[in-house]
């Protein structure tokens, strides 16, 4: 739905990667702004400012060079939107944190836990070696 995982990962995308990258994300719903997304990427000193969850028709691009998905359901949906164009559609698995019970803390770790995962998987897969960033 755009919503959680696909935003943390455009904004940590952004930053880590040159400024000549285009990078875009969207869902295959339309969903509401999740607050505690605002509250781990403020964290990292990244903002959503106005932007607020879109599908992929809402797009103003339709050409990429690979899409990334992180949930089945937009997986299977990429994959049908590209199957007549060349383009590499690649899958990271990754938790939906809104599904996290227990107290705000416990909630937010949850929601933490996937911003570092996407922050290591997108170090992972673009960055050079010298660029990575730490691993514990």
């Amino acid at each position: 739905m755009n919503a959680v995982r696909s935003p943390m990962a455009e904004l940590l995308a952004r930053r880590m990667l040159p400024a000549s990258t285009f990078v875009a994300s969207a869902g295959v719903r339309s969903g509401e702004r999740d607050p505690f997304v605002d509250a781990v990427l403020a964290e990292e000193g990244l903002s959503l400012g106005e932007r607020h969850p879109r599908t992929m028709d809402e797009l103003e691009d339709d050409y990429f060079d690979l899409i990334v998905t992180l949930a089945p359901e937009a997986h299977h949906a990429a994959l049908e939107l590209t199957r007549s164009l060349a383009v590499e559609v690649e899958y990271w698995p990754t938790p939906d944190p809104t599904g996290a019970s227990g107290t705000r803390e416990q909630i937010i770790a949850a929601y933490r836990d996937v911003r570092e995962r996407l922050k290591l998987r997108i170090g992972r897969r673009f960055l050079l070696p010298e660029e990575k960033p730490a691993t514990d």
